[in-house]
């Protein structure tokens, strides 16, 4: 599994488990819904920027994202 399928699979993960939609998401990060879709599929590559802008909305510091096995 590559880099970008691991960060969009952890990305689903916490997303999740705060019961927040792509929309809601999207909506409070102003990152647009098909970005973060295809970020969380592993089809495009995201920005640091973007990155850290969805992890602090969502709830997370990026400690606590990259603290993740899957990433060891």
């Amino acid at each position: 599994m590559d880099i970008k399928d691991r960060v969009g699979q952890r990305l689903k993960a916490l997303r999740k488990e705060k019961n927040m939609t792509q929309e809601k998401l999207s909506f409070e990060s102003d990152v647009d819904k098909t970005y973060i879709s295809e970020v969380e599929n592993g089809k495009r590559n995201i920005s640091m920027v973007n990155l850290e802008k969805l992890i602090l909305t969502i709830g997370y510091s990026l400690k606590e994202f990259f603290d993740d096995e899957s990433f060891l």
